[in-house]
């Protein structure tokens, strides 16, 4: 199995690469920072093959696809992991360019990838797309904003991923992780303000980066047939929101 990886220079993208590798697969790490996908193929040898690639360029897309090796270019899975959540402040206060971040990223990136890839799938009537959402796309609070609306996007894309592609042998899923620590997600979300990034785990055992990996995996080694249309996960300690009420 080749699998395609997007934003795979760290957290969820890196451990499922490693995930896979493990397993006897090959993984394709595409990311933009080149020095951590060269070092993560080195780490994985001769199975894992680093691809500098940004989503939001199509042209880059292109480019990386196009320069992929013989023996390379049947891609399995792919896995639209590239994504990322900036600021938590109200919708009034966000910078426009935050939004615009969010949007290229996580909506645009992750269908121009899937729009590369998914007529060879259908060609070949075998093919995986599995999107990361979030629970965020499912459920709003306070300062999600837009990074929630991008996840509602992965989740509803996804859903008609699977009205068009029924009969054609690839499948599609929406994996929609809750809480999760040991990633630079927060970091981030945060723009390097590693002191607040800390305090949302405060306190917790959230999910890791491997649960979500094995959870990926798991998906991909499914029987053909069979379709996960989605999953969400939560750690024991994460529950859902009360409603909002603003008193006098």
């Amino acid at each position: 199995m080749i699998v395609l990886i997007t934003g795979a220079s760290a957290g969820f993208g890196a451990a499922m690469a490693r995930t896979f590798v493990s397993h006897g697969h090959r993984a394709i790490l595409a990311a933009r920072r080149t020095e951590r996908l060269d070092e993560l193929a080195r780490e994985l040898g001769d199975s894992a093959l680093p691809v500098t690639l940004d989503v939001t360029s199509r042209a880059s897309i292109e480019a990386a696809l196009n320069g992929l090796p013989e023996g390379w270019r049947d891609i399995d899975v792919l896995i639209n992991n590239a994504g990322l959540a900036l600021n938590t402040k109200p919708a009034h206060e966000v910078p426009l360019e935050d939004w615009d971040t969010m949007i290229a990223t996580n909506c645009q990136g992750l269908v121009t990838m899937t729009r590369a890839l998914l007529p060879s799938m259908v060609a070949r009537s075998s093919g995986l797309v599995i999107n990361l959402g979030s629970v965020a796309g499912h459920y709003p609070y306070p300062g999600g904003n837009v990074y929630g609306a991008t996840k509602a996007f992965v989740e509803q894309f996804t859903l008609n991923l699977r009205a068009d592609l029924v009969g054609t042998g690839v499948r599609a899923t929406n994996l929609a992780p809750g809480l999760c620590g040991g990633t630079e997600f927060s970091n981030v979300r945060f723009k390097g303000d590693d002191a607040a990034a800390a305090k949302v785990y405060e306190g917790t055992v959230p999910l890791t980066a491997e649960d979500i990996a094995n959870t990926a995996y798991w998906i991909a080694t499914l029987p053909p047939h069979v379709n996960v249309n989605s999953i969400e996960l939560m750690p024991t300690c994460q529950g859902f929101s009360p409603f909002a009420i603003k008193r006098s």
